[in-house]
């Protein structure tokens, strides 16, 4: 079965080789695709130079710092196009790490969503203090209870769709870009009533390169669940009969 792993990139030359050494090891149907979002610090032409010596590296140049949820948008399209069978989510920074994709390729044989959680038994997180454990936990307790997803990680970036979910998702109509995107998509995909589970994964604070976390980026993914609750947002799914089509 082939699957992508799409890597969204903003200064990440510090982590991206090893990375993609270590994920083209998992296994041989593992394809990556790297969107970088013309970095500074040369990400973009670091992955060039890996691709033309990796044919299972892809890469895709944007202009300009995009954010987080138009890349994945541009990757779910690519796989789509190019008939991949599984799909993975993950930061490139090392805090998601490649030994724990197997588990999820795993479990997405029997569901349409996998997510890596922090928040289940097995699940921790490594490097972080209380206060930042406490405000993860209580963004996700936030969006549970509010939304009415059974997911305990609501937050989280790594995950693994089937090529059947997401051609249950409209790409056009989701509405947030930032870290709001993870919300979005599990929203979209509890309505949807796509079969989803969670895994756990240790995640490590990055070891190289700087966070794009900020408050804006917390306040917006608070904002959208409040628009989504309210009806002001409606989910960002296809119909069922195209949805099948796409598939």
């Amino acid at each position: 079965m082939r699957t992508l792993v799409i890597l969204p990139t903003y200064n990440e030359r510090a982590n991206l080789p090893r990375l993609l050494e270590a994920l083209l090891k998992i296994r041989p149907g593992l394809d990556a695709l790297v969107v970088d979002d013309n970095s500074p610090d040369g990400t973009g032409e670091a992955a060039d130079e890996i691709a033309s010596q990796e044919a299972r590296v892809k890469v895709l140049h944007r202009s300009g710092k995009y954010g987080l949820g138009t890349a994945y948008v541009a990757g779910f399209e690519y796989a789509m196009r190019h008939a991949y069978d599984y799909v993975i989510e993950m930061d490139a920074d090392f805090s998601h790490r490649p030994e724990d994709i197997p588990a999820m390729l795993l479990a997405a044989t029997s569901a349409d969503l996998v997510i890596g959680s922090r928040n289940i038994p097995g699940g921790r997180t490594v490097g972080w203090s209380w206060p930042r454990i406490l405000l993860s936990r209580g963004g996700s307790l936030y969006t549970r209870l509010l939304l009415n997803v059974p997911i305990k990680d609501c937050t989280s970036g790594f995950k693994c769709f089937s090529r059947a979910a997401l051609a249950q998702l409209d790409f056009e109509h989701l509405l947030s870009n930032g870290y709001a995107f993870q919300v979005e998509v599990n929203h979209a995909c509890h309505q949807a009533g796509l079969a989803i589970v969670e895994v756990p994964i240790i995640f490590p604070e990055r070891v190289a390169g700087r966070s794009k976390m900020s408050p804006g980026i917390m306040l917006e993914a608070a904002l959208l669940v409040i628009r989504l609750r309210l009806g002001l947002a409606r989910p960002a799914v296809v119909p069922k009969a195209l949805a099948q089509k796409a598939s």
